[in-house]
């Protein structure tokens, strides 16, 4: 079962109890000719997935969103997404909880730590044809993490704050494209660093997580 809702933030979301996966969800509605901005998320992911095809666990509580567009950037940038991503997504988190703010670092390219714990994750996928389709998928763990992981990992509950991960996404989830604006030029760069603040944030996050 989905449900639709529009302008939450100015973007689309459909909502469903149960997905395999959001990304999964997204590039099927891209490929039947849906182009976005669309919100797709879950409260729970039955095959929800990382990079390298690994197991992303998905249980419900926290937070599985994907972020359907359409032509982002030049093809050749678009793995640059999941740096924009990350920025916005350690923005997202701060802005709904403050004191973690210190405790927050981007491990490059596509995770958010808490402390030396993994928090969220994000999996870029895209698609050529018919257009150039790109699903921004992102998980947060709000209330539960898994154990026995490779890396360390943690949730938000674990650190105090109580969020709600069954909000609309786009009310509470990060804004990519706001963040891209000053990014997607053939030379991302130079176009990054007429923005001296968010040259400077990705400066410092990177630095945090080396």
């Amino acid at each position: 079962m989905n449900r639709d809702a529009t302008d939450l933030a100015g973007v689309r979301h459909k909502s469903y109890e149960t997905l395999g996966s959001t990304n999964a969800e997204a590039l099927a509605l891209a490929r039947a000719g849906e182009r976005g901005p669309l919100w797709v998320s879950a409260l729970a992911q039955t095959a929800g997935r990382g990079r390298r095809n690994s197991t992303w666990a998905s249980p419900p509580g926290n937070l599985y969103a994907t972020l359907l567009v359409n032509e982002p950037s030049l093809t050749e940038l678009a793995p640059q997404l999941s740096f924009v991503t990350a920025l916005a997504l350690h923005d997202a988190v701060v802005a709904r909880a403050p004191q973690l703010g210190p405790l927050l670092a981007v491990k490059w390219p596509n995770d958010l730590l808490l402390g030396m714990a993994k928090v969220a994750g994000i999996l870029i996928e895209g698609e050529s044809g018919p257009t150039f389709s790109v699903a921004i998928g992102i998980g947060v763990n709000c209330a539960a993490h898994p154990r026995d992981t490779a890396f360390p990992a943690t949730d938000l509950a674990s650190a105090g704050p109580a969020i709600c991960c069954c909000a609309a996404p786009a009310a509470r989830s990060p804004s990519p494209p706001a963040k891209s604006s000053a990014w997607a030029e053939p030379e991302p760069c130079r176009t990054v660093n007429r923005n001296r603040t968010w040259c400077s944030r990705r400066s410092a996050a990177s630095a945090k997580s080396a």
